[in-house]
């Protein structure tokens, strides 16, 4: 599947799944179940923020067949990543990341393979439930410096682990030609894909207080 253009409709998902270059194949992130998780309080040491683990997904809506899975490693790191608004230098955000996101995506039909690694640069969470962005370094299905979102929902309370992604069924613009604008930082849609194999560890936390 060609991350890019798969969200412009289920047509296309289908018909640019074929155009992936095969490649040979890298060991598929692995499948390790994550360990036990409780959500951050806010008192001195509390956990940060965080995503780990690794699992296969179901994406029955257009690639029911397909191999796709994810590894992530995600941390909160508040105020890392400055920025220049308006001519003065700020200390970043409260919501700046780092880690890493890999992607791994055979097709069925004809054995293609798509792997992508990103940098982690977004962070947000809330009561077993985590969106993120990541920015890619290596990929042979995106162009290097694209972001995708990333949702992930920890089924710790009895339902299964799900994730959604940027590409699948959400970020175009219908109001001309469709095509797929720029993701930007944290976000992501609800998580749709039910992951069938592994599973996530989302540690929630409060965003830290906003610096002036």
């Amino acid at each position: 599947m060609r991350f890019r253009t798969a969200a412009v409709s289920v047509v296309a998902l289908a018909a640019v799944a074929g155009l992936v270059s095969a490649a040979p194949s890298p060991a598929a992130p692995s499948q390790a179940a994550p360990s036990q998780a409780s959500d951050a309080g806010t008192g001195a040491g509390a956990r940060a923020a965080a995503v780990h683990g690794a699992a296969r997904v179901l994406y029955a809506y257009a690639s029911p067949d397909d191999e796709i899975r994810f590894a992530v490693d995600a941390e909160a790191a508040p105020y890392t990543r400055p920025f220049v608004l308006d001519g003065e230098r700020q200390p970043g955000m409260p919501v700046d990341a780092k880690g890493k996101v890999t992607v791994y995506h055979r097709v069925a039909a004809d054995g293609s393979l798509g792997t992508s690694e990103a940098e982690v640069d977004c962070l947000v969470t809330g009561d077993g439930v985590a969106t993120l962005t990541a920015v890619v370094t290596k990929s042979n299905v995106w162009e290097q410096g694209d972001r995708f979102g990333i949702s992930v929902q920890d089924g710790r309370r009895g339902g299964p682990d799900r994730l959604g992604f940027s590409w699948g069924v959400a970020n175009i613009d219908p109001g001309r030609e469709p095509f797929n604008p720029r993701v930007g930082t944290c976000m992501a849609p609800a998580p749709f894909a039910t992951v069938t194999e592994g599973g996530f560890e989302v540690a929630s936390a409060p965003l830290p207080p906003l610096r002036g």
